[in-house]
């Protein structure tokens, strides 16, 4: 699969974990978003698409908000050699004293509903993808969108007409994003009900390993 391989959840979790932290440092930092996105030579949109933990500004993008937050050091970690085998032939590479062994358990938080969060965005994403790349899909789930408003009033109804909206229009946003209406759309969605039952139980199943821990780090499995 392209974005549902065994690492894909994991990375979501760990890039809205990255926003999360770094929206929470500017707070703590007194900096509005204006004076923020100034200083990064960004525009507000964009800083709020970092803060979200969004795949789409580049990686230079996050490293000057990280270098205006002071937090850039860490990202220094992983473009040097410091958690690298040293170069062969050195003396680093020579030395007999063994190398420190660094791991990491990554887990998201169940008690406060961030892993069914996490869930839902990636069932979305991909959803979105292979709607995006086949016609027939977004036909498919125009289609059972109005079959569930034939049905009559429900409570729902409300948030399916803005889904026809959003799938007329291509309006992935409203879906994707960390808000609470977009939360309630996804609770409400016509879209996943387009993924092959291999790639929704891939994606389940990354999840609950989620919620049991990943290790990361010296010796972990790479799945």
């Amino acid at each position: 699969m392209n974005t549902t391989d065994n690492a894909a959840v994991l990375e979501r979790h760990l890039l809205l974990q990255l926003g999360d932290r770094l929206k929470r440092l500017r707070k703590a930092q007194g900096l509005g978003t204006v004076a923020m996105a100034q200083r990064a030579g960004i525009s507000r949109t964009t800083l709020s698409a970092v803060e979200a933990g969004d795949p789409g500004p580049s990686i230079g993008t996050y490293l000057r908000v990280m270098s205006i937050l002071g937090v850039a050091g860490e990202l220094a970690l992983l473009a040097g050699d410091t958690l690298q085998p040293p170069p062969p032939d050195t003396a680093a590479a020579r030395s007999r004293r063994a190398r420190p062994a660094v791991q990491l358990i990554v887990s998201a938080d169940d008690t406060r509903h961030q892993i069914q969060d996490l869930q839902s965005l990636a069932l979305h994403e991909e959803a979105v993808r292979r709607v995006r790349a086949d016609p027939a899909l977004l036909q498919q789930a125009q289609s059972t969108l109005e079959r569930w408003l034939q049905g009559g009033p429900s409570r729902s109804s409300s948030l399916w007409t803005e889904w026809q909206t959003i799938l007329a229009q291509g309006q992935w946003r409203k879906a994707l994003g960390r808000t609470r209406r977009a939360q309630e759309l996804r609770q409400a969605s016509p879209l996943t009900t387009v993924l092959p039952d291999d790639v929704r139980q891939n994606i389940l199943a990354q999840v609950s390993a989620l919620r049991r821990g990943v290790v990361l780090g010296d010796g972990a499995s790479n799945g």
